[in-house]
């Protein structure tokens, strides 16, 4: 009996995996030139702000949250940085770290008032995906450059890897931060009341876990996760503006669900949520490939996907609650 429920809780996950490799396997028959490690790494390269963001996300998703507020976020973040760089001529090893810091107390004020004032997630970040997006435009409504050596150097630098191949440095954050997001959720006691506050809130307070704290640290490190999003998507574009990372919450939302983690919380894989980026990063290569399409198909397979994988997540605690029933 526990080995069949290990299996629905891994099955989600193993469907992402099967299907990425799926999906490459199919864009290596069709088109020359597909199946090489560099298209791999190229993946990665035009995907590293999503996979940050997504990360972030899946943390909100386990315990039963939403966070509408990230794309919003990224774009402040490269409009702040951008005017402090160009305008105020800050150094970028005093720009950075602020941004770091205020995305986390942007996100520990959404999860304060989502937990103290018992306000729905939604509602909150709304309001805060109101409130970022209107800052933007405030500073500037043009598109401001950013010309500063080291945001040029990071945006061109590229990493040698073994056969001609490379990665940036985006790439090698979002790693480390994946690595980072793994230990965390698997490891320690804050991992733990994540999961356990997604699967029952109340069980967990009577348990004595510290479900206020660690819904507000939840939020701070969603914040964290969108505003080192935002540096890479600034090192990305090389400017700020306004209408950056449009619709890029709803992007990390569906890279999380498709990569197992239900809307419903309790259940979430940083593994999947990387996987989930990175059918989004092979459906583009495809279409990119065949040259005829456009772009708005990936949005298209996407959203068949996301659909697929909710039905997926419907059936599966469907029969779970049926063998509990049954048992």
């Amino acid at each position: 009996m526990q080995r069949m429920q290990l299996s629905y809780k891994y099955i989600n996950l193993i469907i992402t995996i099967v299907l990425f490799f799926a999906l490459f396997a199919v864009g290596s028959v069709l088109y020359n030139g597909f199946f090489s490690t560099q298209v791999l790494l190229n993946m990665l390269i035009d995907n590293a702000f999503l996979i940050i963001t997504a990360i972030g996300m899946t943390f909100v998703l386990i315990i039963g949250g939403i966070d509408i507020s990230v794309g919003s976020v990224i774009a402040l973040v490269c409009m702040l940085s951008a005017y402090l760089l160009e305008m105020q001529h800050l150094s970028a090893m005093i720009v950075i770290p602020g941004m770091l810091l205020m995305g986390f107390l942007f996100g520990v004020a959404q999860g304060s008032f989502i937990h103290f004032f018992n306000i729905q997630p939604f509602i909150v970040t709304l309001a805060g995906m109101f409130l970022a997006r209107g800052l933007c435009y405030v500073i500037s409504i043009d598109t401001i450059m950013i010309t500063d050596p080291f945001y040029q150097f990071i945006a061109t630098y590229r990493i040698p890897l073994p056969f001609d191949n490379f990665i940036s440095i985006s790439v090698v954050i979002a790693f480390a931060l994946v690595l980072a997001a793994l230990y965390l959720i698997n490891y320690t006691k804050f991992g733990r009341a994540i999961y356990a506050i997604g699967g029952n809130a109340q069980s967990a307070m009577l348990m004595g876990l510290p479900v206020g704290r660690t819904k507000v640290l939840v939020y701070g490190l969603n914040g964290f996760c969108s505003a080192l999003a935002g540096i890479v998507f600034s090192f990305y574009m090389l400017s700020g503006y306004g209408l950056h990372a449009m619709g890029l919450e709803m992007d990390a939302i569906a890279s999380a669900v498709i990569g197992g983690t239900p809307l419903t919380g309790g259940v979430g894989f940083v593994t999947g949520t990387l996987f989930g980026v990175l059918i989004q990063g092979v459906i583009q290569t495809l279409i990119m490939f065949q040259g005829t399409l456009s772009s708005w198909w990936t949005k298209i397979a996407v959203a068949f996907l996301l659909c697929l994988f909710i039905v997926l997540q419907r059936i599966v605690v469907s029969r779970k609650e049926r063998t509990k029933s049954i048992s």
